[in-house]
């Protein structure tokens, strides 16, 4: 019994003393040291011009109210989104929160600086009253998930 536990005591100390080694650890390449502390999951680099390569997703208008219309009738819309990063922004895909939602993306690359339109057409047949639909944006960005929400009000 007195061996088993001095087993285990060695054993929770050899855990613990390699448990307090650093959890910082360093890449070096050419350029600069970039260092990550894997704990606070953060980036710091002793090269202050340090720049990532990566789209960034600029939704110049995240919601449009289509005000009210009649049960029945179709509402489309043209979100417009911009690349404001260094690298070619890619849409994998959009979808509508049910199927009376329906965007329209595009399928090419959206370079740097450049702009292009999320088409979402809303169905109303069925609904009435006040309604929210979102459509859900997958892209290459980070983080990778846009939100776009068209509502309104439906009356018979």
């Amino acid at each position: 019994m007195k061996k088993n536990l001095s087993k285990f005591l060695i054993l929770v100390s050899l855990i613990f003393i390699y448990s307090c080694d650093d959890t910082t650890k360093k890449v070096e390449s050419k350029e600069k040291i970039l260092s990550t502390d894997l704990v606070k999951n953060n980036q710091t680099s002793s090269d202050k011009k340090l720049s990532l390569t990566q789209p960034i997703v600029e939704i110049l208008e995240s919601e449009f109210d289509f005000g009210e219309i009649k049960q029945g009738d179709k509402v489309t819309h043209n979100y417009k989104i911009k690349n404001i990063g260094n690298a070619d922004l890619l849409i994998s895909s959009a979808k509508g929160s049910c199927g009376c939602t329906v965007p329209e993306w595009p399928q090419d690359p959206i370079g740097p600086g450049e702009q292009a339109n999320i088409k979402v057409t809303f169905d109303s047949k069925g609904k009435i009253g006040k309604q929210a639909k979102r459509v859900t944006l997958m892209t290459n960005a980070i983080p990778n998930v846009k939100i776009l929400t068209i509502k309104g009000n439906i009356v018979e």
